[in-house]
């Protein structure tokens, strides 16, 4: 049996750039709780007046699982535990458990709590027996414990016994600073076991890029709870990432940490917790990354249509992930038929327009084109490959002004004259630059035939410079990125004119939606 203990909540918002509203961090928890957490940190009571306010709600929830646990410290030094406020902050937070973290490094009671080591025993003790006499369940972080024991192991082995003694319910070992490698983690927990009779558990940081494999060879030295966050979020190189660690305990190592129907929740609660931090989803993470099953080289994906197990560890769709097959200039056949397949279109292994299209976008790659992340404008390019792709207007032809008003702000107009059919549309529009200019343009002459522009808008817009070295002159790549609510989809251009190279993006992305509403 193993424990999953939960910190992206308060160890896992003090990574840079990550600040969560309290309505945040209750959402988190409903999808921590979904996931089968077994326990999730809410925060430190006794800190700030958000954490305050999250205790106060999360009581409102109607968790199926999961239980809330306060983090705080032990008492300060030279008081009694019922004048300590923080204290008292736990307790007055309604809460079932308490994690309290302590030193255990001798250096760190002398120098950081300026105290003597004796009083820093009585003061892991005093707090444990303390909270535990008022009703709570209490989890001991033993701070900096592998630094410690490595450092002084008789006083370190005294804190975790002084935890023990005053009935902490599990002994958590920390590596906070991240530094400890896998071998000589084992090998200290192998020598402590057995020295306190409370279970362990291990609370590892990614310093030194080893956190997940610490944890995992933490629980065959037998410890019982295993503590991280989500996308291993937390302060420097971040903490152990339970995104890893649930699925190799569970798919790896046959513990039971959560259900299957569970685990099929993984990629979403990572994605989704990441939206709320208002960060880019982890894409090359393992498991839950969005190219963790992401197959690019022509004779690996000839192999994955044979079986997926030449080349995938796993099915993906286990952990709620999906397979991904690129296409670029080290595609062979297979990854076009793999495409083709995906999209419905039909392709005979030994069409010659099949050998057509790959050349054809080894090309356009040597040019500067990326179909990795403009499927769409992939997609369109096999249809025409196959003569089954049927362009929706035609550009007649555009001017795009741009001048500086009386006010000596910057104004762009587009007039463009495009053809649907056999009818022309002649029109114009302004914009807050000439791409916008022209984008509004086009949707402005299109409209009438096409109502369905309504929904479809532009949700990212990148250019690159693709070789710097020719200055001005240089080839640019345009990648865009549209939505209609519920789908998403990625087109691109490539000139070296940038007008040119976002109006090839613009017009594969506007078609492109328009027939996906047209489809459906």
């Amino acid at each position: 049996m193993v424990e999953l203990y939960d910190t992206t909540l308060r160890d896992g918002t003090q990574r840079e750039g990550i600040s969560y509203s309290t309505e945040d961090k209750l959402r988190i928890t409903e999808k921590l709780d979904e996931l089968g957490i077994d326990y999730i940190e809410g925060g430190w009571p006794g800190s700030n007046p958000k954490d305050i306010e999250y205790f106060q709600q999360v009581k409102q929830l109607s968790l199926t699982k999961a239980k809330i646990a306060a983090f705080g410290s032990t008492r300060r030094p030279d008081i009694g535990v019922e004048e300590d406020s923080n204290l008292e902050a736990i307790m007055s937070s309604g809460v079932e458990i308490a994690t309290i973290f302590g030193k255990s490094w001798d250096f760190h009671v002398t120098e950081a709590l300026q105290t003597n080591l004796d009083e820093n025993l009585a003061m892991i003790e005093d707090t444990i027996s303390y909270l535990k006499s008022n009703g709570l369940t209490v989890f001991y972080d033993a701070e900096h414990f592998f630094d410690a024991y490595k450092s002084n192991p008789d006083y370190a082995l005294e804190t975790i016994q002084a935890a023990d003694k005053g009935g902490a319910d599990t002994i958590i070992l920390c590596d906070t600073n991240g530094g400890t490698l896998p071998i000589e983690l084992k090998k200290i927990i192998e020598k402590v076991k057995d020295k306190v009779e409370a279970p362990l558990g291990i609370h590892a940081h990614n310093d030194s890029d080893v956190a997940v494999a610490n944890s995992l060879l933490a629980v065959q030295a037998g410890i019982t709870q295993v503590q991280g966050t989500i996308n291993g979020y937390g302060e420097r190189c971040g903490n152990a990432n339970l995104s890893s660690i649930i699925p190799n305990l569970k798919l790896k190592q046959g513990i039971d940490c959560i259900r299957e129907e569970q685990l099929k929740k993984l990629t979403e609660v990572s994605r989704f917790i990441s939206e709320v931090a208002n960060l880019l989803p982890p894409t090359h993470k393992p498991y839950i990354g969005d190219s963790a099953f992401a197959h690019k080289g022509g004779i690996h994906v000839s192999a994955l249509m044979k079986n997926p197990e030449t080349y995938e560890h796993l099915d993906p769709e286990v952990i709620g992930n999906h397979r991904k097959v690129l296409v670029s200039e080290l595609s062979g056949k297979s990854n076009l038929m793999y495409k083709a397949e995906e999209y419905g279109i039909e392709f005979d292994k030994e069409n010659e327009d099949l050998k057509q299209a790959l050349e054809e976008i080894k090309v356009l790659e040597h040019q500067g084109y990326q179909f990795e992340g403009a499927e769409a404008s992939f997609e369109i390019l096999m249809k025409k490959a196959i003569n089954s792709y049927e362009k929706l207007f035609k550009l007649e032809g555009c001017r795009i002004i741009t001048e500086k008003d009386s006010e000596l702000t910057l104004v762009s107009e587009a007039t463009i004259k495009v053809r649907v059919n056999e009818q022309v549309m002649h029109t114009a529009a302004e914009g807050k630059g000439p791409v916008n200019a022209l984008d509004n343009a086009l949707r402005k002459a299109l409209f009438e035939f096409y109502p369905a522009l309504e929904e479809i808008y532009l949700i990212d817009y990148k250019v690159r410079v693709l070789d710097g070295n020719d200055g001005t002159e240089a080839k640019v790549r345009v990648l865009i990125e549209s939505s209609n609510g519920s789908d998403t989809w990625g087109t691109v251009g490539v000139s070296t004119n940038i007008i040119e190279a976002s109006w090839q993006a613009l017009v594969d992305s506007i078609e492109y939606g328009i027939k996906l509403k047209q489809n459906k």
